[in-house]
């Protein structure tokens, strides 16, 4: 069967031109004729395609005028566009900007961020007339370009039109359009950015040093500039725009290192974002290491004799400070606690180390001082092995020295030691400090967090210092300050707030604005509180408390809202905010399987577990489980197999026991891993009290197991009755089946007969029809005969009449001739008779007129 022919995608009264058969050649002819043109490719049957047509139409609605929007169907197996162009995706757009193109788009298919990529190929250049636009245009948070041209020589400058293309292939190769390209005429203002040749182009960066296209090297070309404008551009924050829920730029992009995810909705249309320049100028401030006052550090708590935490004994303490050690010479500097075990914390307990780089041979001249973890961590490991250089040193005061790296020989370090009373350290276990824990939390290790017991080795000095919040880190810089370096992103929240809803943000708010720290590495992930409004202060907080060694932050753990709970389950099921109360504070015993949605093993279970929990005692056990895609926990109750079973025992919840993978999973198998592990014993001796009380609890479990055996069996005797009840039904319903058969057979069999007979009354009914058919034609044919007879007869009475009332008027003529001849023998004889023969001639002549008249009537 041929397939059915296209019909129209668009309306008639759109502003699309659609060229539903797919005639690409006509699609050419009309590009030629105008500037701008916007090619919809699509196939009748996608549902995205469908979907953004609407959205075509609204752009060029508002764009009609300027951009000529053509539709061309490129499924028709019978059209060119189907035999030339061989898509694997639809709809695909094509821009155009005179000759230059395809320019494809492959962002969202939404009518603003559409029109927003149309203009920006309509214009790829941005005219910078004055010094205020040019303060614009470099404030942006997107790559800049900027050209100088003097148009007053020529109409057109030598190198404009290979800038104008190079704008348009930047659009060619990254369709979000990141980089901006702007043209200057005027020659005070390509002054201010140092352009002073025409022709010269200009990258500006806000961090790095801005560069100047260099024409000595490279060809002055539009691929060139283009090339060089993406690879050394400046990109302080990027936007994700994934193409469905099963993309993997997200995946790609959170591998590169930990991320911080910032949900914000966005009009690519509007002129003004005040929270998204809010956003640049904290990841502008984050990525700017030049200004970062990390090379600024103050001693000034180490010499201050109003604070407790040194020793008042040594008064002048604080003024030999300034004489051994000036800190602005060494901009790397961390503070180190030493251990217990170290040797020299007999005499030192606190050191302040840097790197110094004014000592030693350098290959090459410092411009800007280089600080990052590696360097601190090598300085660390050579301070520990320079012990010897210490020995001599007196505990009460501060006393420096400078030892040569084992990594480098151009490195050189300094630390300046000094005793600190234990009161001022023990500070870090107050309530008042940013470490401060829960009484019940658990570690990654599913150990006690014991950290307010112990002292790290290495860490920021603002830590050390009373009274000290983490307001007091500056952000200028940090990403150059930390191993903890973040990747900034941002989604448009109108268009993926799904993936916010998946991080942990409310499916309920109204102000969709998000952000969350998302760690692949760690497997971790940190939300920003809701409850706050998504400003610049807001954001700094979060970066500088996931940037400490020690962060507050607490992982994020996803639950799942859609579970309601049920007083009368059989099965508790137990969420991320419900497990904590479910196991460990409940004073039963508690076996809680972990498993999934998509599971099938884990579904063929519960009936398993549905029979397990009505057989323990709901006042001792409960049976409970989680499901884990929807729900996390913390790491040491997290598994990576399902379905796991796991029991914990009423007073040592901490003893969990996993039911063991190589046992079968059926009711006999559970029953005996419970009674087993929940009859064991503690570590500590057990009292006879003790042994009183398991006895008791012994003895109540084997009670209620006999009770439910006894329910059991007689459920089982209910069964047997009801088992022999049924056999007889069967039995009786097999007769009746047996008869209600031979009835059947009969009635076949009385039914064929049936149609037989039927089939034998049809074939006589057809010969009697055919029969009565063919006597109906021949009495028609006999009615038509007689007619035919009736007409003849009719016509040959006519004509017998005629005949006769001309031979009469022939008789009458004759005589009134003899007459006259009578009258008139004297006339003329020749006339006499050539009268008669005229007259007879007439009358012959009537009569065969007659004639002829009747026959054609006869032959009628």
């Amino acid at each position: 069967m041929p397939a059915k022919l296209p019909v129209n995608f668009f309306s008639t009264r759109s502003p699309v031109i659609d060229l539903f058969r797919g005639q690409l050649d006509y699609a050419d002819h009309l590009r030629q004729d105008s500037e701008i043109v916007l090619y919809f490719f699509y196939a009748p049957w996608c549902g995205q395609s469908i979907a953004a047509r609407e959205e075509i139409e609204h752009v060029a609605s508002r764009l009609s005028d300027q951009v000529l929007f053509v539709a061309v169907n490129c499924w028709w197996n019978q059209g060119k566009c189907r035999k030339q162009k061989h898509f694997f995706y639809f709809p695909v757009i094509h821009l155009y900007h005179r000759s230059f193109g395809p320019i494809e788009y492959k962002g969202p298919m939404s009518a603003v961020y559409i029109e927003k990529f149309v203009r920006r190929v309509m214009t790829p250049l941005l005219y910078i007339s004055s010094r205020s636009k040019l303060l614009d245009f470099l404030s942006n948070y997107e790559p800049g370009v900027l050209g100088y041209f003097e148009f007053n020589a020529s109409p057109q400058p030598p190198g404009y039109l290979t800038f104008f293309t190079s704008a348009l292939h930047s659009l060619k190769k990254d369709y979000l359009g990141t980089i901006r390209f702007g043209v200057i005429t005027d020659k005070h203002v390509a002054e201010e950015i140092s352009l002073v040749h025409s022709g010269s182009v200009y990258l500006h960066r806000r961090v790095n040093t801005s560069l100047i296209y260099p024409n000595d090297i490279m060809n002055y070309t539009a691929e060139n500039i283009c090339k060089w404008a993406l690879e050394n551009r400046e990109t302080l924050i990027r936007w994700l725009r994934p193409h469905g829920g099963k993309s993997l730029l997200l995946n790609n992009e959170l591998k590169k290192g930990p991320a911080l995810l910032i949900f914000i909705p966005y009009n690519p249309l509007a002129e003004i974002h005040p929270l998204l320049d809010e956003i640049t100028k904290v990841a502008l401030e984050y990525h700017n290491c030049n200004k970062s006052q990390a090379a600024e550090p103050d001693l000034r708590h180490l010499g201050d004799t109003d604070s407790p935490a040194f020793d008042s004994s040594v008064p002048d303490a604080h003024m030999k400070l300034p004489e051994t050690f000036s800190i602005t010479k060494y901009p790397c500097c961390n503070t180190v606690v030493l251990p217990q075990w170290h040797s020299i914390s007999r005499t030192h307990n606190v050191c302040e180390l840097c790197i110094n780089q004014t000592l030693g041979v350098k290959p090459n001249k410092v411009h800007v001082p280089h600080c990052n973890f590696l360097e601190i961590e090598a300085a660390l490991d050579s301070f520990y092995l320079q012990e010897h250089t210490f020995f001599q040193v007196i505990s009460n005061t501060i006393e420096c020295s400078n030892f040569l790296s084992f990594y480098s020989p151009f490195s050189y370090y300094t630390a300046c030691c000094r005793t600190v009373n234990r009161h001022f350290l023990s500070f870090i276990s107050s309530e008042k400090t940013i470490f401060q824990t829960p009484k019940v939390a658990f570690s990654s290790h599913g150990k006690k967090d014991n950290t307010q017991h112990s002292i790290p080795h290495i860490e920021d000095r603002n830590c050390f210092i009373p009274n000290l919040h983490i307001s007091g880190i500056n952000i200028t810089g940090l990403s150059c300050r930390t191993n903890k370096t973040l990747n900034l992103y941002l989604l448009d929240s109108n268009l993926f707030w799904i993936y916010a809803e998946r991080l942990g943000a409310s499916r309920s708010t109204h102000r969709k604005e998000f952000a969350a720290i998302v760690d692949l590495k760690e497997e971790v992930h940190y939300v920003l509180d809701q409850n706050q409004s998504l400003v610049g202060s807001a954001l700094e907080n979060f970066i500088k408390n996931f940037s400490i060694l020690y962060s507050p932050l607490k992982r994020h753990l996803v639950d799942d809202p859609s579970v309601h709970f049920h007083e009368q389950r059989v099965i508790t099921e137990v969420t991320t905010n419900t497990f904590h109360d479910t196991v460990f504070l409940s004073e039963k015993n508690v076996l809680l399987l972990y498993y999934a949605q998509w599971c099938g093993f884990c579904a063929s279970l519960n009936h398993v577990f549905i029979q397990l929990a009505r057989l323990l005692p709901p006042d001792n056990f409960t049976v409970a489980r989680i499901d884990t895609t929807r729900n996390d926990l913390p790491w040491e109750f997290m598994t990576d197999h399902l379905p796991t079973i796991l029991f914990f025992p009423h007073q040592r919840k901490e003893q969990s026991v996993k039911f063991p993978e190589d046992f079968s999973v059926n009711l006999p198998n559970l029953l005996k891993f419970i009674l087993h592990h929940s009859s064991l014993s503690s570590s500590e001796p057990c009292t006879k009290e003790c042994l009183h009380k398991e006895t008791v609890l012994q003895q109540g479990h084997i009670s209620h197991l006999e009770r439910e055996i006894q329910k059991l069996r007689s459920e089982i005797s209910a069964l047997h009755q009801a088992h022999d009840q049924l056999e007889a039904q069967l039995s009786e319903a097999r007769r009746e089946e047996h008869r209600l058969q031979q009835q059947k057979h009969t009635l076949e069999k009385k039914h064929k007969n049936l149609q037989l007979h039927s089939e034998q009354l049809q074939a006589t009914y057809d010969q009697k029809n055919q029969e009565l058919l063919e006597m109906a034609e021949k009495l028609q044919e006999l009615a038509d005969a007689s007619e035919n007879l009736l007409k003849e007869n009719t016509l040959l009475r006519v004509l017998v009449a005629s005949r006769e009332g001309k031979l009469q008027s022939k008789d009458e003529i004759k005589e009134s001739l003899q007459s006259e001849q009578t009258l008139s023998e004297d006339s003329d004889v020749s006339v006499s008779t050539a009268t008669a023969t005229l007259e007879e001639k007439r009358i012959d002549n009537i009569d065969t007129v007659e004639t002829e008249h009747n026959s054609g009537n006869r032959t009628e």
